[in-house]
């Protein structure tokens, strides 16, 4: 057994000064990742500060019509929550096709963030990975390689990012709210996430003294519908193939502003930016969507054992983007 210190956090500075006097310490709220890899012994904390129980789980509309998503507020309540389901129908979807109704109900919505790679070199200790220990290798490439990345790897790691609500959070331009030592700050969610580089053993740009607080979701695009697609090998309990989050808005029969993400095709949610290009100002066709879709994967680069990713991203993308421009 593994010994560590486990105390309950009174409020958000304290969570901050915790984590700065204690090297290695780690926020545990949920648990639903934290203590899998405990077990696994993928990660051993010396110190883990228990934050479930500060006030940070409302839900609640701001002044801008934006919404703000407590850190700890549960996956389960946040996908019900009506004005998710109302206004953000690919969030509340992006949730619902996440982990089990059992794991909904205890995960919450930092942790989901936070979730690490299911790689299962990073899961496994006897093997190398540079994601879990720098400069010792990565084990997926030329290994098992189904579930792992076709854009923006690096020869460090190809391993692809687990969240769905990640995906749709990016799909609508969500800001992450983080407390840190020097105070409060706001951080887009296309700058959150980190590209393996050469060091892939940082997942986000955060500080190991900052806390998520919350996560602001700016209002619905005019006109607009929006909607999670995600392809699996199974129908429940199963991380994404390829998974597209998207909010469309239609100016009269043209395609307005256009917000796309892929998820499970690289380290962080993609922002498909080229795709959104070509379709700014275009009548939707299927031809259209077949034109956004290659812009966007035209620099993918496929591994061997996962090239059928590429075809299968362009037709989840097309079958998406088909949906919302029809409604």
């Amino acid at each position: 057994m593994i010994p560590f210190t486990y105390e309950r956090a009174t409020d958000v500075p304290t969570a901050v000064d915790f984590l700065r006097d204690h090297d290695g310490a780690k926020l545990i709220a949920g648990g639903t990742n934290l203590v899998d890899h405990m077990k696994l012994g993928v990660a051993d904390p010396p110190a883990l500060l228990d934050i479930s129980r500060l006030p940070l789980d409302d839900i609640t509309e701001r002044p801008d019509g934006s919404l703000r998503l407590g850190a700890t507020a549960r996956n389960a309540d946040t996908a019900a929550h009506p004005l998710v389901r109302r206004r953000y129908p690919v969030l509340a979807r992006a949730l619902l096709s996440g982990a089990s109704a059992q794991l909904r109900n205890l995960a919450t919505n930092a942790g989901n963030l936070l979730q690490r790679t299911r790689c299962v070199y990073f899961q496994d200790v006897t093997t190398p990975c540079n994601k879990r220990t720098p400069g010792s290798g990565c084990s997926a490439v030329g290994g098992y390689t189904r579930y792992h990345a076709i854009l923006g790897a690096s020869e460090t790691c190809v391993a692809t990012h687990p969240s769905d609500m990640a995906v749709a959070l990016t799909a609508l331009d969500a800001r992450i709210v983080v407390q840190g030592p020097d105070g409060e700050r706001v951080v887009d969610i296309g700058d959150f996430y980190r590209l393996p580089g050469e060091h892939p053993e940082r997942d986000t740009v955060l500080e190991p003294h900052d806390v998520i607080v919350a996560i602001d979701v700016p209002p619905p695009l005019p006109d607009s519908s929006s909607t999670y697609r995600k392809v699996r090998d199974r129908a429940s309990y199963a991380f994404a193939l390829v998974s597209v989050g998207a909010e469309v808005s239609m100016d009269g029969d043209a395609i307005g502003e256009t917000r796309i993400a892929f998820g499970g095709v690289a380290h962080k949610p993609w922002r498909a930016a080229r795709a959104e290009e070509v379709l700014r100002g275009q009548r939707p066709s299927t031809e259209l969507f077949a034109a956004a879709a290659d812009a966007e994967l035209g620099e993918a680069r496929a591994l061997e054992g996962n090239e059928f990713k590429v075809p299968l991203a362009r037709r989840t993308l097309i079958a998406t983007l088909r949906e919302l421009s029809t409604r």
